[in-house]
């Protein structure tokens, strides 16, 4: 009988490793550039070519490395932090410099040039398909030059599944953004197809911040300072008023390493509790610092996902640091009472004497002396009181409608309920309005007629460096919806112009929600990209809960919901409505 098992070539393998470590451009830019942080580099400069399908070059002034070294960084599981398995309990940097080059030569073509100090001239070593292609000495300053071509050349299945440029430059960004913001004293710059995205000078935090975000982050941040023997938390938060709607400023770091820990954002959270508008999230920066023993960074490939010790605890601290930052800057709601004309009510001690109040009393008294029986009852009936007459009116629809043919009830400003044949049916308001404009979108798109309408005061709109490229992506599919929406540079689109269907508040809010729906939709390709627009026009237009609405306004959108060819589902397949038969009405007065 035959083996049928056998040990792969390293080059296969390192290609299955790949897989974990290098899953897009993105972990390129973050490997080579935690990298260059832990050789203390200085200065770190990204240039990327077609969002790193093309080239992504890393280039640091580190303190480089030597020839074998150079040469031994690409073999796999090569390191120069560890050398015990103890020594994963106490690791404070980030990149290992070798762990994921291996992976990147597995999968793409790479150049390295590399000059140590003390050495007079530099090393190049070029590897393709994890094998090494030439190796010689050349002119090179100090520090160290990665230039990785073709990403995933040797595997045209996982280049194929890289989405668009724009959302792989968004990744990108979101990567380098992770990096600058725990390293602000190293001057970074990102450039892409030779226009600069980030130039980021040496700086305290907070500059740091508000270079990635825009100056008028710096406005709305207030420190948060906490210390104490299990952990230390620093950074800042936001002002409430300055929450928004949409993600993109909310971060978390351990031991300058950036985390997603949705349990210390509810911690973040409670602590605007009554403070923060609805469905908004305020921005927050957040740097915690512990014993490196306390936290498992190996739960997850990607090493975001962290486990702390006792998280319990540290969600208490959090929670205590949030609200005395914003206590301390007089950012919740305080009660002023008048003090004025308010009775001093005096402190009693044992020795003090009681006195009888100094007021004519008569124990005889009766209040209704010389008022007969019926006088009495009607006094104490108030339904009966001439105050109360004409109650109905209270409850009268508006528009006039009598109250016995009302066919519709708005329920607590999200609902709206309607007798049927069957029963009672329930629509929720919002998603019934989303359905609606998203087959009036569709069917423009069909028609290649949108219904645009031009706005008097065109609204210039500042993004994230992220979100900026999202709209790029989406702006195509927009101007088939009838938005007029055209690219200002610099981080900074101008809103021209809406669909006909569609009514905005505001421009900007209304473009940010688009952007952040956009970015939840998954498994899409470009013959779908104007359907998913058209999810996300629809989902950021619809009419909020807490709307009060009009017997008129609830019976249309009625009417214009069951014209749609799907009406019982949004277009991400949540349910708009719900039939309460009569049996199940009957159940709940059953004797």
């Amino acid at each position: 009988m035959s083996e049928i098992i056998h040990v792969l070539s390293d080059a296969v393998a390192n290609q299955i490793a790949a897989g974990e470590v290098i899953q897009r451009p993105a972990s390129v830019v973050k490997e080579l550039m935690e990298n260059a942080v832990d050789a203390e580099a200085t200065t770190i400069r990204v240039i990327i070519k077609n969002a790193g399908k093309t080239l992504i070059q890393v280039v640091d002034n580190g303190t480089g490395m030597s020839e074998k070294d150079a040469e031994r960084c690409f073999e796999r599981h090569a390191t120069s932090k560890i050398s015990s398995a103890d020594d994963l309990l106490s690791i404070r940097t980030r990149g290992f410099r070798g762990e994921a080059l291996a992976s990147m030569a597995a999968v793409a073509e790479i150049t390295l040039k590399t000059r140590q100090e003390s050495d007079e001239l530099g090393i190049q070593i070029r590897m393709a398909g994890s094998k090494l292609e030439s190796k010689e000495a050349v002119q090179a300053p100090e520090g160290s030059n990665f230039q990785i071509k073709n990403l995933f050349y040797n595997i045209p299945a996982r280049r194929k599944f890289l989405k668009s440029d724009q959302t792989e430059l968004r990744h990108i960004i979101n990567e380098f953004n992770h990096v600058a913001l725990t390293n602000p004293e190293i001057e970074s710059s990102l450039i892409h197809n030779q226009s600069e995205i980030f130039q980021l000078p040496a700086s305290n935090l907070r500059q740091r911040i508000t270079g990635v975000f825009g100056k008028s982050v710096n406005s709305y941040l207030i420190p948060l300072e906490s210390e104490t023997t299990l952990i230390t938390i620093s950074g800042f938060i936001g002002k409430p008023e300055h929450a928004r709607r949409t993600y993109g400023e909310q971060f978390f770091f351990v031991n300058n390493r950036y985390i997603k820990h949705p349990y210390f954002h509810k911690a973040v959270m409670n602590g605007y509790d009554q403070i923060l508008a609805a469905d908004h999230i305020p921005s927050y920066f957040i740097y915690f610092t512990t014993d490196p023993s306390n936290i498992d960074v190996n739960i997850h490939p990607s090493k975001t996902e962290v486990k702390f010790e006792d998280e319990r605890a540290i969600w208490q601290i959090l929670l205590a640091s949030v609200k005395k930052a914003i206590g301390k800057n007089n950012l919740s709601p305080s009660l002023d009472f008048d003090t004025e004309g308010v009775i001093d009510i005096p402190v009693l001690s044992r020795d003090t004497e009681i006195r009888q109040p100094a007021i004519d009393t008569n124990p005889a008294y009766n209040p209704f002396e010389g008022e007969n029986s019926y006088e009495r009852e009607r006094r104490s009936t108030p339904y009966l009181d001439e105050r109360f007459e004409g109650w109905e009116q209270l409850f009268e629809p508006a528009g006039g409608t009598p109250f016995s043919t009302q066919k519709n009830l708005q329920v607590k400003n999200k609902y709206i309920l309607s007798p049927v044949k069957s029963g009672l049916m329930l629509i929720d308001q919002r998603r019934a309005h989303e359905r609606i404009l998203f087959e009036r979108m569709l069917k423009a798109l069909e028609k290649h007629q949108p219904l645009a309408q031009q706005s008097l005061f065109p609204e210039t709109i500042t993004l994230k460096a992220a979100d900026y490229q999202v709209c790029l992506e989406m702006m195509e599919s927009m101007e088939q919806l009838g938005f007029d929406v055209r690219d200002f540079g610099n981080h900074s689109v101008v809103v021209h112009g809406f669909p006909a269907e569609m009514k905005p508040a505001g421009a900007g809010d209304t473009i940010e929600l688009m952007i952040e729906q956009y970015k939840t939709l998954k498994g899409f390709n470009k013959m779908q990209n104007a359907e998913q627009v058209s999810r996300a026009a629809a989902k950021a237009s619809a009419i909020h809960y807490g709307k009060q609405l009009i017997d008129i306004e609830m019976q249309e959108l009625i009417d214009q919901l069951f014209a749609c060819e799907n009406p019982n589902h949004t277009p991400s397949g949540k349910l708009i409505v719900k039939i309460i038969d009569l049996e199940e009405l009957d159940s709940h007065f059953k004797d």
